[in-house]
């Protein structure tokens, strides 16, 4: 009997704390708040509670004063001894044997990082590690434009966009990418990297539902670890098991409060150089009731007649899709990223986006650089033509190789080189990154550079294969680029062969 008056005196003592707080102002509100927020988490609105009352407690708090009674007086000298004898700790730590050797062997460009270059030992190679594919860095029409729009504007907006930081050229530059990609409205972002990680948080909160392929770049896995959506991951451009997680989601939160809901892919995908399969995506998006975050970071401005991306590729309205991110950084050879759709998509993220309302906008003269080379775009569709055949030039060559094949798509500029599993199972590779490395290295020493996929491996959610790196560029012509391929072909073999057999 005494817990069950026990239950009864805490429930009577309650309801009487209820009954007594109703009648409070005001308190209508803050429990419709308490209710309603973040999908009516109760610990967020306690962890808010907490804030509040230790903000409270803060404002009201007697001040002190940091001067002490009981300290030792040091004369002049002592103090000058002990700061000589001060020594501070480094900013980072240094590297190690592996990490130093691997420093010393980046190659170093003098100039402008052209289809070819010199570098600081004096050696002259043809540049396949650059994302400057369409030849427009260096371009003169562009440089022109980028210094007459300094001498208007300066070199910086010193504030944000939503503050003192948009100029006209960034009104235009925006008008530029919605006419290019056919969309009704675009913003730009004064960060690649910040883009795509600011787009998708802006929209996407917790309790809502993101299914993204599990090849993403780490710059899209931030901005979805940044959103604290739920996350299903779906296994690479694998549309079977996009479906499968689909209708898993259907089926487990079916009867739940409705939530919104995105699928986020890559256009064409930085860390393999595949290409999504869009159409059955938009065949899924509108089956499941789903919006479609599509990154074309690396597909805008090489994939497609005219550049135009995916939905270009595809012959699809840009429409379609709810939502394009994409980088001025690469073949636009400018800076900032840019986020194309409708205009409720962009004036959201006017008011939402966090790369956009806390950052400074971009410089002037990188917008002005983006649309010019978007102008260019449009005024020599055959730099696409050209583009699409020195790749598929250099396909043909090293697709023929016995110990290495490419994933990417063959009409990607974007190419991969993977060693085979078969390969990996006949001959004692410990560390593939060194033997991709000194193919890297072989291939300088014959004049082509090229690089390696170097990610950070904590920071990715998936491992990340081990890949050579070739980035094709208009800037050399159809037999130079055969001449690359013959040297990384000749130059993977060479290493091969110093590779010892495994004895089984």
């Amino acid at each position: 009997m005494a817990f069950h008056d026990t239950l009864v005196y805490i429930n009577s003592t309650v309801e009487s704390i209820s009954a007594q707080f109703i009648r409070i102002p005001g308190s209508a509100i803050v429990l419709r708040y308490v209710r309603s927020s973040y999908q009516n988490d109760p610990m967020r609105s306690f962890l808010e509670l907490c804030l509040f009352l230790f903000a409270v407690r803060y404002f009201l708090a007697s001040k002190y004063s940091f001067a002490k009674k009981d300290f030792i007086k040091l004369s002049t000298k002592e103090v000058d001894d002990l700061v000589h004898e001060w020594t501070p700790e480094p900013l980072v730590a240094p590297l190690d044997e592996v990490d130093q050797a691997e420093v010393d062997k980046i190659p170093v460009i003098i100039g402008i990082s052209g289809p070819k270059v010199k570098l600081s030992t004096g050696k002259s190679v043809m540049n396949l590690a650059s994302f400057n594919m369409l030849n427009l860095l260096g371009n003169e029409q562009i440089r022109e434009r980028a210094i007459k729009t300094v001498r208007e504007n300066g070199v910086g907006a010193c504030g944000p966009s939503g503050f003192y930081g948009t100029q006209e050229v960034h009104i235009q530059t925006e008008k530029d990418i919605s006419n290019f990609l056919r969309v009704p409205a675009s913003i730009i972002y004064a960060q690649a990297f910040n883009t795509i990680s600011s787009t998708i948080p802006a929209f996407a909160k917790r309790g809502d539902i993101i299914v993204a392929d599990s090849a993403i770049g780490v710059a899209i896995q931030k901005g979805i670890l940044i959103s604290r959506s739920t996350i299903r991951w779906f296994q690479h451009n694998d549309m079977d098991d996009l479906e499968r997680v689909l209708q898993q989601v259907h089926n487990d939160f079916k009867g739940q409060p409705l939530t919104r809901r995105f699928i986020v892919t890559e256009g064409l995908f930085e860390n393999g150089g595949d290409i999504a399969d869009l159409p059955k995506i938009l065949e899924l998006k509108y089956k499941y009731k789903y919006r479609l975050i599509l990154d074309e970071s690396c597909s805008i401005g090489v994939v497609g007649k005219t550049g135009r991306g995916l939905t270009e590729y595809y012959n699809i309205p840009a429409t379609e899709v709810d939502m394009i991110v994409g980088s001025l950084a690469t073949t636009m050879c400018a800076g900032g990223g840019f986020c194309a759709g409708s205009e409720y998509v962009v004036q959201h993220q006017r008011i939402s986006g966090n790369g956009y309302v806390f950052s400074a906008a971009l410089p002037g003269y990188l917008a002005a650089t983006a649309s010019e080379a978007m102008s260019i775009m449009q005024s020599s569709p055959e730099i696409f033509t050209q583009l699409l055949a020195n790749t598929r030039a250099f396909r043909a060559i090293v697709d023929k190789m016995n110990y290495m094949y490419s994933p990417s798509d063959p009409d990607s500029p974007l190419i991969h080189l993977q060693l085979n599993p078969e390969v990996l199972e006949s001959r004692k590779i410990d560390d593939e990154d060194k033997f991709l490395q000194d193919v890297v290295d072989e291939c300088i020493a014959n004049g082509v550079l090229i690089s390696r996929n170097k990610v950070v491996p904590s920071q990715e959610v998936f491992p990340v294969e081990s890949t050579l790196k070739i980035m094709i560029t208009t800037g050399l012509t159809k037999r130079e680029t055969e001449k690359a391929a013959a040297v990384v072909k000749a130059a993977v073999s060479k290493v091969m062969s110093k590779v010892p057999k495994i004895k089984h």
